[in-house]
């Protein structure tokens, strides 16, 4: 039976700890792995992709959402995960809630881990924004019937390390860039891209959470703002979710 959702809030920092630590677990798992095949030169391309290493979060966002009352036979991960969308055929997520053809919601998680920040942080934040305008436009077009507006959340972990905390210069050979951006690092780059996820209403609610990858393993976490907290994320989740249900 799914638990009590206020019960799991006041539980969250200790979940989100193990979901931390889950992270790191499996990305390890997956470099060890990799040398022992003979592909560590590929140890790296795991770390700009959720997949596997963001279930901790998957598996706490499905038990939220089960605890609102929603069935889990409504709640998709890894399969049926599919949604149409305008500019292209299909866009997967990695967390679905469809009930009697009624789209609740839909979550996104992402990572990154360094060295290599510059080139990923573009494809992340292209990628976000390209799959948020895809389904709201898919939205207007009723690709997803008489659904009421779903919830669409985005959550992102960046390693917490000198790279990624480290000021980036800016490029500006003909238009100054807006002055938030001047010198900010990558980790600073990111809340500003979460919280403008929101402010432009492209994600309904979007958290962001860093830690390193000593500490992360043993569940040690940051929120790096607190208007992109998981607990905030999670309120928001549930409340949508129940409000449809």
């Amino acid at each position: 039976m799914p638990g009590n959702a206020d019960d799991i809030l006041k539980d969250l920092t200790d979940r989100i700890g193990k979901a931390v630590a889950l992270y790191w677990e499996t990305r390890t798992g997956q470099r060890n792995k990799q040398i022992q095949t003979g592909k560590a030169d590929q140890g790296l391309r795991t770390a700009v992709t959720g997949g596997a290493q963001m279930d901790g979060f998957i598996d706490l966002f499905v038990e939220l959402i089960a605890a609102t009352g929603v069935s889990e036979r409504h709640i998709f991960r890894k399969r049926a995960v599919e949604l149409p969308g305008f500019f292209r055929p299909t866009k997967e997520w990695d967390l679905l809630v469809v009930r009697d053809k009624t789209l609740l919601a839909a979550i996104e998680a992402k990572s990154q881990v360094g060295p290599s920040f510059g080139n990923n942080f573009n494809n992340r934040t292209e990628e976000a924004i390209g799959s948020a305008l895809d389904l709201w436009t898919a939205y207007r077009e009723r690709a997803y019937l008489d659904s009421p507006q779903p919830f669409l959340g985005y959550i992102f972990m960046l390693e917490d390390c000198d790279p990624s905390n480290r000021p980036v210069k800016v490029r500006e050979p003909h238009f100054k860039v807006f002055p938030e951006f001047v010198d900010a690092s990558y980790m600073r780059r990111y809340e500003l891209f979460c919280r403008k996820l929101v402010l432009e209403r492209h994600y309904t609610a979007a958290a962001f959470v860093s830690s390193t990858e000593e500490n992360g393993i043993k569940g040690c976490f940051k929120v790096p703002a607190n208007d992109l907290s998981l607990e905030r994320f999670a309120k928001t989740l549930v409340a949508h979710v129940a409000a449809l249900s």
